[in-house]
């Protein structure tokens, strides 16, 4: 599967790549040159042995001849080379034997007086090599015979794999000491990145108070600054946001709470009947509007709020809050039912968020419950989440509504209670989301809203 390569591995790979074309480029060469340098060598050491061996086939005499047998026989005994001889008749030079192929070209090369030297198969060897033979020209000048010396290129090649393998393992070490520098140096340069990513990350999470250290080169420097304004700019409109939502909220209560006290005054004092039904209209607003006040008060505090989640046991907090709205249930003809796949299952939670997403969803819940619906609430352990689920026998919601359902002040057409807010959900989501949980709708499997919430899975301590 191909996907986005990170920079510390585009940073290794450029590195490794520049060093492996240096290699090749100073080694390769060099390589090439040494190898035509041992061709030269020999060509050279067996072009002074001809040249040795051709002078003593020119003399003629006996002991020259003599000299030259026992040079041919300590050159085949001392090096891989053949030497060999021919007089100018095509006749062996006693007391040398006739050499094998005596009609080679190499040799009629030289009886016409010239020097041949190539790099072929030889035929004195049954073996490729080099095939060198120069003429031996008496006093007069005239061609007396031939010398051919037959060298094999079988030493020459060993010698050079020794040099290609030896270069080709070099080359290998030096990359992987270059790859292991490649990835020192590029941890190193993405360092301050991979910082920035985190204070990223915080902000993401809505820890607005995270910072970037201000380090490394200049251009890492500045865009740490540039990060740190803007978190600073944002951390300051957010608090002046929640600031204003919680004092207005406060603030509000008052004159709603006298203003719910002259309503009842006015409705103690009067007798008739239109006027009393104006009152109660204007109370259930007033109440209304208390709870929406409470909401967006409640809102704010659980946004302002951060605290270090603790290990909760999902079946105490569960079975205490079901014991706190049993008897609104009851009054309601709904009955509250709990089951837990294990009683010991604990959640990473904040205190005091499970308690308030429980109770909002539960009297979200209840609102919505016919007479002798049921209530049920379940927890499992999926994966490295507990899974809580809190199903009612209400009408439901459509894909549409659940997709709406967590905004603020939404509330769908016969779904909530004639007193409902619309912030039940957003503070659960708010609060769910703020210990690093999920949250979802989906359908019951008997008709009906299904909340399912995820919450990291906690360890005792």
């Amino acid at each position: 599967m191909n996907g986005p390569t990170s920079l510390n591995r585009r940073l290794v790979v450029s590195y490794v790549l520049l060093v492996a074309i240096a290699i090749a480029a100073f080694t390769v060469p060099v390589a090439f040159v040494l190898t035509g340098q041992l061709r030269g060598d020999v060509e050279t050491s067996v072009r002074r042995e001809a040249d040795t061996a051709a002078l003593l086939l020119s003399a003629g005499d006996p002991p020259s001849r003599q000299a030259l047998a026992r040079l041919a026989e300590a050159y085949d005994e001392e090096t891989p080379g053949r030497l060999d001889a021919v007089l100018a008749d095509g006749t062996a030079p006693g007391p040398l034997p006739v050499p094998p192929a005596p009609d080679d070209p190499a040799f009629r090369e030289a009886l016409a007086g010239r020097v041949s030297a190539q790099w072929t198969h030889a035929a004195a060897l049954d073996a490729d090599g080099l095939v060198l033979a120069v003429p031996a020209r008496d006093a007069a000048g005239r061609v007396a015979g031939a010398i051919r010396v037959s060298y094999p290129s079988a030493p020459l090649d060993s010698r050079q794999l020794q040099i290609w393998g030896f270069r080709a393992v070099l080359a290998v070490a030096v990359l992987v000491v270059a790859a292991f520098l490649g990835a020192f140096f590029a941890r190193r340069l993405t360092r301050p990145f991979r910082e920035l990513n985190q204070m990223a990350g915080r902000l993401r999470d809505g820890e607005l108070t995270a910072r970037a250290e201000e380090a490394g080169p200049v251009e890492t420097r500045t865009l740490a600054r540039t990060l740190n304004n803007a978190a600073e700019t944002i951390d300051t409109l957010v608090r002046a946001q929640r600031a204003f939502i919680a004092d207005a909220s406060h603030q509000l209560r008052t004159p709603l709470t006298a203003l719910r006290l002259s309503l009842d005054n006015i409705a103690d004092g009067g007798h008739d009947p239109e006027v009393h039904e104006d009152v109660d209209q204007a109370t259930a607003e007033v109440v209304r509007m208390s709870r929406l006040v409470n909401g967006l008060l409640t809102l704010a505090k659980a946004e302002a709020a951060v605290g270090a989640p603790e290990p909760v046991k999902i079946a105490d907090a569960v079975g205490e809050r079901l014991d706190v709205w049993r008897a609104v249930a009851a009054d309601r003809g709904v009955e509250l039912r709990q089951e837990h796949a294990d009683g010991e299952l604990l959640a990473m939670v904040s205190p005091g968020h499970l308690e308030q997403v429980l109770d909002n969803v539960l009297s979200n819940a209840l609102e919505v419950s016919p007479d002798g619906g049921a209530v049920s609430v379940s927890s499992r352990r999926h994966e490295r989440q507990v899974l809580l689920e809190i199903a009612d026998e209400g009408p439901g919601m459509s894909e549409s509504e659940r997709l709406r359902a967590f905004d603020r002040f939404w509330r769908g057409q016969g779904r909530t209670g004639p007193s409902g807010s619309g912030l039940g959900l957003a503070i659960v989501k708010q609060l769910v989301t703020d210990d690093g949980g999920t949250v979802s709708l989906g359908d019951a499997e008997g008709g009906g809203l299904c909340v399912l919430i995820g919450l990291p899975l906690g360890h005792r301590r």
